[in-house]
């Protein structure tokens, strides 16, 4: 396993990287204190994203249909597919997400530590930085 990467405050920890895999896969495991939610909805360009409920309930929006996971529940996000996610509940919740092919990686978390360390996530940021990444902001005015 690697170290932990905190993202304002999500907890991203890897354990096995596109590095080690030839880019076959990124699979990680995330864990997302009750009350917070991701700031900007977004579609992966290249990769499908699986996602496994491990403990307490995270809220997920996929193309505008709300879906709870459960501990031991699973939903697939195909690339392209606009999605968001959030904590609603009042336990922590965790999940492992398994992206392939790999394409991310621990340094697309990385960079996402400054932008999510100010009072107000910096929105502009972290949209460049998805967009470098090959993940899509959804921006709505």
């Amino acid at each position: 396993m690697h170290r932990t990467i905190r993202v304002g405050e999500i907890s991203v920890t890897f354990f096995m990287t596109r590095h080690e895999t030839g880019d076959a896969l990124d699979m990680l495991e995330m864990t997302i204190p009750s009350g917070f939610s991701v700031v900007v909805p977004h579609t992966h360009r290249s990769y499908d994203e699986w996602v496994l409920g491990m403990n307490g309930v995270s809220t997920w929006t996929l193309n505008g249909e709300i879906v709870l996971l459960h501990p031991g529940e699973s939903l697939l996000i195909p690339k392209g597919t606009p999605h968001f996610y959030a904590n609603l509940h009042h336990e922590v919740a965790r999940f492992i997400c398994l992206q392939t092919p790999g394409v991310v990686g621990p340094e697309y978390y990385r960079d996402l530590v400054a932008p999510y360390s100010q009072s107000e996530p910096d929105i502009a940021a972290i949209s460049e930085i998805m967009n470098r990444y090959g993940i899509e902001p959804l921006l709505y005015s």
